[in-house]
């Protein structure tokens, strides 16, 4: 996935400025994938200039202008041209099971620290999730949808910690 296709499946559901942009992908799709605002605003700037988005200027009396950006027809071309092509997994890079790998390195205290430092973010990650209001089903597609991405962050949270359960308890019987 690119941000570009982020950004213009989200400005398929309704128009935004950059500014509300950040804000819905940090609320939604940030979960699981992030942008910071500089990229927004860059790859809004690409999506104009390649004719997938449109800018539109509302002028605001009291607060600076509003720069409105909404999908175009090829916008919406290239988002169905991207959501019905293949899918290749990415390559894996996980920090945290890197270390774990290679923490047989330090005493077992340390790498307990590890595992409940990452037990620590995996719980916030989790309260977030479930923290999300879920609206009264309506039967709407993409509801349905964005309601599944959610069900599945929650079911990889409470995988991971069931997971680091089991890691704790086998640094238990080390030992060590």
């Amino acid at each position: 996935m690119s941000l570009r296709h982020a950004i213009l499946g989200l400005l398929a559901v309704r128009p935004m400025s950059g500014y509300e942009l950040k804000k819905t992908i940090d609320e939604s799709v940030g979960h699981f994938w992030t942008a910071d605002q500089s990229q927004i605003y860059r790859t809004l700037s690409g999506l104009v200039d390649d004719g997938l988005a449109v800018r539109r200027t509302v002028v605001q009396d009291d607060r600076p202008n509003l720069h409105l950006h909404a999908v175009t027809d090829g916008g919406l071309a290239e988002l169905d041209r991207w959501l019905a092509s293949g899918l290749r997994t990415p390559p894996v890079r996980e920090p945290f099971l890197a270390r774990l790998f290679f923490a047989d390195r330090l005493p077992v205290d340390e790498i307990r620290k590890l595992v409940r430092a990452r037990r620590r973010e995996t719980g916030e990650l989790l309260a977030a999730l479930e923290a999300i209001a879920v609206p009264e089903p309506s039967g709407d597609l993409g509801q349905v949808l964005r309601l599944a991405t959610l069900a599945n962050g929650v079911a990889h949270a409470r995988a991971e910690l069931d997971w680091l359960d089991t890691v704790e308890r086998q640094l238990d019987r080390t030992g060590r």
